[in-house]
């Protein structure tokens, strides 16, 4: 279903071109693929993510979006909302599958792709046009070629500006409630002189930056819609927000979003965090947690050929009380022996005692990473070289046999390496 939005312009916003910024999300996506690979949750209330008493929604399907339950609530909560739910632990490698083939059909159209996650980019088409067709054709193409090769629906916004294709995207998906669920257009289309009649109505919360301290301050003013927000002078929303903040959300307001489609994004940081099921109160545990999480962290650093000059150490207490600490050193490094060293430098200043929920390792200050002769021999005065040959040979072994098949000794538990990677306890332990 195609939905074209008709509303009245009142004045232009200068410097728009053609609708042809696509913004494509995938619907219910967790919740859509377990749905693939088990028919048999097909219509039922099914949430993906932590079951247990610290775990996080990831994604809830429609049925039980229409009983309240959202992506990112605790699972307590969303079990209270809707105590006969099916509750399914994310598979966050399956679903990282899913995505990498929902890219390849993205990159097949364009390769002006900005992913925004797993499920769900921003794509410039404004170049396909003579090989494609216009944007709206393209969209609903495209569409039907993600339902047609993964099985999977996909709401799609098309318009001249970023910000706006985002909320068409929202305003084309499926309607829950509990009479059932109701299927959306699939694809809005804000055409070109068509933006303000379709942005003015919406709630002023709609707008990116809009959180709840900042609709406070605009209530004050009686600004409830976009377009009550584009109706104050651009002096009081500065007054009431600051200089960056309200010009910013003034000239979204008048559909004015400069912001380019930007392909391959470099990461800017890459780590690992774990929230565990019973806090840890001593230290050995941690230490012995900043090992594993210290060796995912290089995996991924190899695997991207970067290094960080940067390492963050995240610790949440019981009470929910959360601090970073930092240490930036002269030469980036790249190795879990170094990263490990490092975070344990940094919790040695941490006091433990009042119970840690979560702790997170990460690397930041990213720079490519030279290239190192592979060897497993020591040479005096190189231990960082001989562990990053360590690293690169580990890798080869567990691309060969399996991520389990080798890894720092004290993570042996019993006669399994507990290893941590990426999407592994993504949302609360179970």
């Amino acid at each position: 279903m195609l939905a074209h939005w008709a509303g009245t312009l009142g004045a232009v916003a200068p410097g728009l071109g053609p609708a042809g910024i696509l913004h494509v999300d995938l619907d219910a996506f967790y919740a859509a693929v377990e749905v693939l690979v088990d028919p048999a949750l097909a219509g039922r209330p099914l949430i993906v993510g932590g079951a247990g008493p610290r775990g996080v929604v990831a994604a809830a399907s429609y049925e039980a979006r229409a009983y309240g339950v959202s992506s990112a609530m605790p699972s307590a909560q969303a079990r209270r909302l809707c105590p006969h739910a099916v509750f399914v632990a994310g598979r966050y490698a399956l679903y990282a599958d899913y995505s990498r083939r929902l890219h390849e059909i993205f990159q097949s159209v364009t390769p002006l792709v900005e992913g925004i996650a797993l499920d769900e980019a921003f794509l410039d088409v404004s170049g396909a046009r003579r090989l494609l067709g216009e944007p709206e054709e393209i969209a609903r193409d495209l569409r039907r070629r993600v339902h047609d090769e993964l099985g999977l629906w996909a709401s799609v916004g098309v318009a001249p500006v970023k910000m706006l294709a985002k909320l068409a995207s929202e305003a084309a998906k499926p309607v829950a409630d509990r009479r059932g669920t109701r299927a959306g257009p699939g694809v809005v289309v804000v055409a070109r002189g068509e933006e303000l009649g379709f942005l003015h109505p919406l709630p002023v919360r709609s707008l990116w930056g809009v959180g709840p301290a900042t609709l406070r301050r605009l209530a004050r003013f009686g600004v409830e819609t976009v377009g009550d927000l584009a109706a104050l002078p651009l002096e009081t929303v500065v007054g009431a927000l600051g200089q960056a903040h309200g010009r910013h959300l003034h000239d979204l307001a008048w559909a004015r979003d400069p912001r380019p489609v930007v392909p391959g994004r470099e990461a800017k940081s890459v780590g690992h965090e774990e929230t565990y099921a019973t806090d840890h109160h001593d230290r050995p545990p941690l230490e012995r947690e900043l090992v594993r999480l210290s060796d995912a962290v290089a995996a991924r650093l190899r695997a991207g050929g970067v290094a960080g000059r940067t390492v963050t150490l995240k610790v949440r207490f019981a009470d929910f009380r959360t601090i970073t600490r930092s240490k930036t050193v002269p030469q980036a490094v790249a190795t879990g022996q170094e990263l490990a060293a490092l975070a344990r430098g940094l919790l040695g200043g941490v006091d433990p005692s009042p119970g840690v929920r979560l702790l997170g390792v990460s690397a930041s200050n990213l720079e490519p990473r030279p290239a190192v002769q592979l060897d497993l021999a020591p040479v005096p005065g190189e231990g960082a070289t001989t562990w990053e040959g360590v690293g690169r040979a580990v890798d080869e072994v567990r691309k060969r046999f399996g991520e389990a098949a080798v890894g720092p000794a004290a993570l042996l538990d019993g006669s399994e390496l507990r290893l941590r990677r990426l999407g592994d306890q993504q949302w609360g332990p179970g």
